[in-house]
């Protein structure tokens, strides 16, 4: 993140705007060579597996791993208690979308159908035969669930809760049309995008039901990926085909420009801190993490609040992988 002036001029220059210096994110972090990387745990006998997600503490991980049989293949969740590893065979493919600090995980078959791991049992979570093609994307510490759907009769989306205070139940929320949520935060706010493909803008649902815009003043389009604590992150098109990759704050709406060697933001925590490709961006830099080289790949899918990544390494076989003290 570029704080002050210097962000100033870098998103006055790209969207030929004017932005105000915001409150800083977390640039503290350990000391140069601390960060590692380490192998998950997981079953030997399996073609890929692969790490997606991770709760706020570090200590819950979920991820997927294919076994490849001779009637076919076999699909496995993989759950993770600090090493403690959990495997549970699946009859098609699904995939962890975000876990709380109580454990409790979600995610979405391929067939749209949502489902929650909780206390060892994976259970379908209830839809409504209006929409399809319903997933879910986050949940916060009270266990309230946020994704979408397609309304089967305008074939747009639609942003879904499934509230903790109302079991069984699920709703439909009042945001803008054709929206998708990227996250929902402990006190029940939710940031999504909304629009037609390559003309989306962001907004930014309070647990009161009021909607605010989430952008940047002269963006043709703007895309929010990932939501933690009060801050988000995501990438906005100023409309002359290059696009820049910010961080907002949302106790303000003000926002700051991400490192441009970032290729891709794919999660932010409670600090602010972002990960995405192959590297970690504090403050207004970044890092490139360990683990790659040539014809080795590496990918950080999410961070929790004290600093752990998690994703996977590619050296001729795909594993999960946990980075810390980066």
């Amino acid at each position: 993140m570029l704080a002050g002036t210097a962000a100033a001029g870098l998103l006055a220059t790209s969207l030929g705007v004017a932005v105000a210096a915001p409150a800083t994110a977390a640039t503290g972090r350990a000391a140069l060579g601390a960060c590692t990387i380490s192998t998950l745990p997981y079953p030997t006998d399996t073609y890929r597996a692969d790490a997606n997600a991770i709760d706020p503490t570090g200590r819950f991980v979920a991820g997927t791993a294919l076994r490849i049989e001779e009637t076919g293949n076999q699909y496995l969740l993989l759950f993770w208690d600090g090493d403690r590893l959990t495997e549970v065979e699946v009859p098609s493919m699904a995939e962890p979308s975000d876990i709380n600090e109580d454990g409790v995980v979600i995610g979405s078959d391929w067939g749209g159908q949502p489902w929650r791991y909780r206390d060892g049992r994976i259970e379908r979570l209830p839809v409504l035969p209006s929409f399809t093609g319903v997933g879910v994307t986050a949940i916060n510490k009270a266990g309230d669930i946020v994704g979408q759907g397609t309304d089967v009769e305008t074939n747009e989306f639609v942003v879904l809760r499934w509230p903790a205070a109302r079991p069984g139940t699920v709703e439909v929320l009042d945001v803008p049309a054709n929206a998708t949520p990227s996250g929902i935060t402990d006190n029940g706010t939710i940031v999504g995008m909304a629009g037609d493909f390559g003309y989306w803008t962001g907004w930014v649902r309070r647990p009161n039901g009021r909607i605010k815009p989430l952008t940047v003043p002269g963006a043709e389009s703007t895309v929010v990926n990932a939501v933690a604590g009060h801050w988000a992150v995501g990438f906005v098109n100023p409309g002359d085909g290059n696009t820049v990759k910010v961080r907002w704050d949302l106790r303000d709406g003000s926002y700051t420009s991400i490192d441009r060697r970032m290729s891709s933001l794919d999660d932010v925590n409670a600090k602010g801190v972002v990960v995405g490709g192959d590297r970690v961006a504090r403050g207004a830099s970044s890092r490139e993490l360990p683990g790659g080289g040539v014809g080795v790949g590496i990918g950080a899918r999410v961070i929790s609040d004290t600093g752990t990544i998690v994703g996977f390494r590619n050296a001729d076989r795909v594993t999960p992988v946990r980075w810390t003290g980066c």
